[in-house]
């Protein structure tokens, strides 16, 4: 259509909606990159929910020892980590044979959580059969023999008894918690490191040392 020299065109409709829809993509790109959120065309997994259990016993669910009894540090596992509660253990348990301290100990460890500690989010993972025994001829000093090989025991199970065990100055040699098994197998020095409380699945075994 002319006016004189002028050429007038006419806009086209089907043109200024894609101008108006490209205009408020590039508006929703900016405020997306604004909030520092990366655009993407896949699922994203998140991972899962963080825990809200809060691993801490309240004051009114804490045990009191008996008059003729203590309390010992055991660990138990809360939010896939070890953490320490007190259970109370005979009087006699303490500077007895190391292997009727680790008795006792393993039944702390062994018993399901109190209606407090499963609130704060506390479970055992070690098996109820479990018994502990003395050394055999030809093991190094301070062994513990289990009814179960320590290897076949769930990783949870394992290092919280490593952990527990390490607590106890009796059952201690040289930083490790010497275990053995029902089997031929030699036994094993086994340390509880950081690592091991934090991430106790995350390891075929808690860190363990061969003895010579």
């Amino acid at each position: 259509m002319k006016r004189g020299d002028v050429t007038y065109r006419r806009r086209s409709p089907l043109r200024g909606r894609s101008a108006v829809s490209l205009a408020g993509l590039l508006t929703l790109t900016a405020l997306v990159s604004g909030c520092g959120i990366r655009t993407t065309s896949v699922p994203v997994d998140a991972g899962a929910a963080p825990s809200r259990v809060p691993c801490r016993l309240a004051a009114s669910a804490v045990a009191t020892p008996s008059p003729d009894g203590v309390s010992a540090e055991v660990y138990l596992v809360c939010a896939s980590q070890l953490v320490t509660v007190e259970r109370p253990v005979p009087a006699d348990a303490v500077g007895a044979e190391p292997v009727e301290v680790a008795r006792a100990l393993l039944s702390e460890v062994q018993r399901a959580p109190s209606a407090g500690e499963r609130r704060a989010g506390f479970t055992t993972a070690v098996p109820a059969g479990l018994r502990v025994d003395p050394p055999r001829d030809g093991d190094p000093a301070g062994t513990l023999r289990l009814s179960s090989q320590p290897e076949d025991l769930s990783e949870e199970a394992l290092a919280q008894l490593v952990c527990t065990y390490t607590e106890s100055d009796a059952l201690v040699r040289d930083g490790s918690v010497v275990l053995g098994g029902p089997g031929d197998y030699p036994p094993r020095g086994y340390l509880c490191t950081s690592q091991t409380k934090s991430r106790p699945g995350d390891l075929a075994t808690p860190d363990a040392l061969r003895l010579d």
